[in-house]
This record gives C-alpha cells, structure tokens and sequence, in this order.
C-alpha cells in the first residue's frame, strides 16, 4: 500500500490549519491536523480529524510524529491476517 500526504489548509473552527490529506493507493482515507500552540501540552501532535472506511474512529487518535500516524493508518487499512485454527504439528 502506498500512503501518500499532502499539505492542506483545513477550517476547522480553531486556530489548527496546518492539516494534511491522507490517500491510500490514491483514495482519500483521513485528514490530519497538527495541533496549535493553543493545545498546550498537545501543540505539534497531529491529530486525526476525519477517518473514512477502517480509519472512521469516535475517538480520534493524537500521534506524536507524522511517523506513528502513518503507521497506525496502515495497520488500520492493512487486510485482516488469518490464523490456522490449529497450528501445524
């Protein structure tokens, strides 16, 4: 899979603009938003302001890099493994 960001302004009614399109494989999957210096102790996080499909959440993740962010996208959109039921003798 392929994730690729880019830069976008977002309005998202506080002063955190700074926000990045996410697409898999060239379909629009989330939307993230760095986090203003108004957040205090969370300024810089990037957060998950919208997740669609696998990555829709009703508590949206904070990462501390675009690095974990990145990350947990793909072990979100990543398909399910399967598991023998019972392992090989």
């Amino acid at each position: 899979m392929d994730l690729t960001l880019q830069p976008v302004r977002v309005r998202t009614g506080s002063e955190d603009e700074r926000g990045l399109l996410v697409f898999a494989d060239g379909v629009l999957v989330a939307v993230l938003v760095c986090l203003s210096d108004a957040h205090g102790e969370d300024a810089g996080l990037w957060f998950l302001e919208a997740g669609f499909g696998s990555l829709a959440s009703p508590q949206p993740g904070k990462f501390a890099d675009l690095d974990a962010a990145e990350a947990w996208i793909a072990g979100r959109l990543a398909p399910p493994r399967l598991t023998p039921r019972h392992p090989p003798p």
